[in-house]
């Protein structure tokens, strides 16, 4: 008897969460996301990290005017390492560098302090690395292969998802935004308007094509990052 109770609430989840998935998909083909990364549908909705990097790419795909985004980048650094960079916008105010962190519960931290820190409602707390100095790393790394006429032209955002909240953030470099991802078109169109056009059209392109071939990596290349990020750890 219960069992047959079950089973009209069993069928109305499943059917909630069939419509759920279609908004998704119907949503998800009408973006660019896939051609840029290479990731799938399902490998980008059931992957946090994947999913995060997509919604960020989702607002950026409505911004007005001439820009070009690229995601997923594996920059190789001198130790023969590489960096992965999440997301990169080029635009004529310049050349934004995202890092997502596709995060719940409460974020502190301070652009000056190695660590922050998550924590939950229950006091669980745990450390992750200065996602403003990782992102730094990332910046840094770029600078190694586009022409030094391009370097003042990096702004870092640190991206969180809308299911957290940011407590206590301390930044006080001029070109570093904390934020979440629902207020990400909001920022950008300020700081579009408040900068002076700093490349072209043609710059724009240019820099696209030479990042490019950093992209779409191999598997070769991606089990090679994540063994070196593992080694660091220990």
């Amino acid at each position: 008897m219960e069992i047959l109770i079950l089973l009209p609430i069993v069928f109305l989840f499943i059917l909630f969460a069939g419509v759920i998935l279609l908004f998704k998909y119907e949503r998800f083909k009408k973006s660019t996301y896939q051609v840029a990364s290479g990731n799938q549908f399902f490998q980008t909705i059931f992957d946090k990290g994947n999913y995060g990097e997509y919604l960020i790419y989702a607002h950026l795909e409505k911004l007005e005017g001439p820009h070009r985004l690229m995601t997923n980048l594996y920059i190789p650094k001198k130790d023969g390492t590489t960096t992965e960079i999440d997301l990169i916008m080029l635009s004529p105010s310049g050349i934004y560098v995202f890092e997502s962190k596709n995060y719940s519960g409460w974020i502190f931290g301070d652009e000056k302090n190695k660590n922050w820190v998550q924590t939950y409602k229950n006091n669980q707390k745990f450390r992750f690395f200065n996602p403003i100095w990782q992102n730094k790393g990332h910046i840094n790394a770029l600078k190694t292969i586009v022409e030094e006429e391009y370097h003042h032209f990096f702004k870092s955002y640190i991206i969180f998802s809308e299911r957290c909240t940011l407590k206590k953030i301390n930044v006080t470099s001029p070109n570093v935004k904390v934020l979440n991802r629902n207020l990400i078109l909001k920022a950008i169109k300020h700081d579009i308007e408040e900068t002076t056009t700093l490349m072209s059209v043609a710059e724009i392109n240019y820099l696209y094509f030479q990042l490019q071939k950093y992209t779409r990596a191999d598997d070769q290349v991606k089990h090679a990052h994540i063994a070196s990020v593992r080694m660091k750890r220990f």
